[in-house]
């Protein structure tokens, strides 16, 4: 448990309208209770006084306690915050500590310093009911009271009394702040977590149009050039490329539209067939699985690998021969084309690849094969290993 939650609990900093007027008047209770340690001092005022000062200090000592519970109930807040502008305080609490102030000064003049005590009230009270800065102030001049107690009222018993209870005040007003900077830490680390989820939900979203945009232009790019040499020579084919490029158009921006609506759906068979349709046009050999044979648990992830790798080859590779070999657990996509540096840095498709595959344990590895061109392999942990 943290210094904050603990201290939420001890002073309910964390309490909703309705337990924090339960613990408001469980903590009046609790005050007010206290009180009843001058009991005796009223007794023996009046054996030693008489009935008018026992009715006297009786009465403030009453009064004291109601001005307890009126606090703790009415005015009791803990949700302050620095910048609070002071002038949103309820301007009746001074008067009420005015009150707690002049009553703890008849009880002391009544009962002596047994009532000495009662000073820590009116620090607790502005404790709970004002900002940091204000019930800062009142508890500085009530420990500051206390010590100049001996001054005007020697006496080594309460001298030494008033000395330690001066303290009590600044440990008082330093738990609540550390409840209240908890609070604060645990709201900053709710929105830094939320803006992370936000933030990778957007990498996600614009990885994957990236994905699907990349490999369909692609295609629908290579297509249209093909079409555009083909009118003049075969107006048949020439319009079965428009018709496909008219096909891929629709799908990429189907694609797009389920990725935004988090209804994406990629699968290593419909990858494998857009991958022979898109190295046909590019008029690249593909040695490709039978799609209708491949069955992997891994199908929506190998199936973005694979739309990747093949929108690379199409446009970077200038290949002549590709080859995709699939296994339970693993991928791999081979070119023969130019190859290229795979130390330097990735571009983003083939980062987010990797980011993919991390989440699911496995990694991504590019390589250069003995004939050229270029190896992608992603591989994943088989189903029981222990990674």
């Amino acid at each position: 448990m943290s210094s904050g939650d603990f201290v939420d609990r001890v002073f309910g900093t964390g309490a909703t309208d309705t337990s924090g007027m339960r613990r408001g008047w469980f903590g009046a209770a609790l005050a007010a209770g206290w009180l009843l340690y001058l009991v005796p001092q009223i007794y023996d005022s009046w054996v030693e006084h008489g009935t008018v000062r026992s009715v006297g200090a009786t009465a403030a000592v009453l009064a004291f306690g109601g001005l307890i519970v009126t606090a703790f109930v009415v005015f009791r807040r803990l949700d302050w915050d620095e910048q609070d502008d002071p002038r949103s305080v309820d301007p009746r609490i001074w008067p009420l500590l005015a009150g707690m102030a002049a009553l703890s000064v008849v009880m002391m003049a009544l009962l002596g310093a047994a009532a000495l005590p009662t000073v820590l009230y009116i620090a607790a009270v502005a404790i709970f009911s004002l900002p940091t800065r204000l019930s800062l102030v009142v508890v500085v001049a009530v420990s500051a009271t206390m010590v100049a107690m001996p001054v005007f009222a020697p006496g080594r018993w309460l001298g030494g009394t008033a000395l330690v209870l001066a303290v009590i005040p600044p440990v008082i007003w330093l738990a609540r702040e550390i409840g209240l900077r908890g609070r604060r830490l645990q709201a900053i680390t709710r929105r830094q977590r939320a803006d992370l989820a936000i933030e990778a939900e957007r990498n996600r979203v614009a990885r994957d149009v990236h994905d699907i945009l990349g490999h369909s232009l692609t295609v629908i790019t290579i297509k249209t050039e093909l079409a555009q040499r083909l009118i003049d020579v075969d107006v048949a084919r020439a319009k079965t490329e428009l018709a496909d490029v008219e096909r891929l158009a629709r799908e990429a921006l189907a694609g797009v539209r389920d990725t935004v609506g988090g209804l994406r759906e990629v699968s290593l068979r419909r990858e494998l067939a857009t991958a022979h349709t898109a190295l046909t046009a590019a008029e690249i050999v593909a040695v490709l699985p039978d799609s209708t044979m491949v069955d992997t648990r891994h199908s929506e992830l190998f199936g973005w690998v694979l739309r990747e790798a093949v929108t690379n080859v199409v446009r970077h590779s200038a290949a002549q021969h590709c080859t995709v070999v699939v296994t339970e657990n693993s991928i791999e996509i081979t070119d023969d084309g130019r190859g290229c540096d795979v130390t330097a840095p990735s571009g983003s498709g083939l980062r987010g690849l990797a980011e993919r595959l991390r989440a699911a344990g496995g990694t991504l590895t590019m390589s250069t094969p003995l004939g050229g061109g270029v190896g992608l392999l992603a591989t994943v942990p088989a189903e029981g290993s222990v990674r």
